[in-house]
């Protein structure tokens, strides 16, 4: 598998966001949140994903653009090991939730953190008889 992380990767689908805000669990790492919802998508990756981070906690673009490359490297990298686990496809929206300026160490050892705590939810998910 390829580490990258290309458009097709990407959730941009205002459909798909708003459902995802409505409908969708989160799971929480400080400084970062994921929001994940089980759903089909357009794309032949299993998971499709966005990054945010608040204007309220960093005024300025040039801050805020640095963290979501900061992410996307992070989710980039993690990615492998994600994709492996997982089945069904699946929306995301990781978003950051601090204010101050993260370190590349810092967001790594949350989106770990993160993301094992999803492949342990969806686990739960699917043993539990509905």
């Amino acid at each position: 598998m390829k580490f990258t992380l290309g458009k097709p990767e990407k959730l941009k689908s205002r459909k798909l966001i708003a459902s995802l805000f409505s409908e969708g669990k989160q799971i929480k790492a400080f400084p970062i949140k994921l929001l994940y919802l089980q759903t089909n998508h357009t794309s032949n990756f299993p998971i499709q994903v966005a990054f945010s981070v608040p204007k309220r906690n960093f005024k300025k673009a040039v801050y805020r653009n640095r963290i979501k490359r900061l992410l996307r490297e992070v989710y980039r990298k993690e990615k492998p090991a994600l994709y492996s686990k997982v089945q069904k496809p699946y929306i995301f929206m990781i978003i950051f939730m601090g204010d101050k300026m993260p370190e590349y160490d810092q967001l790594e050892k949350a989106i770990k953190k993160l993301l094992n705590g999803f492949i342990e939810k969806i686990k739960q998910d699917e043993d539990s008889p509905k």
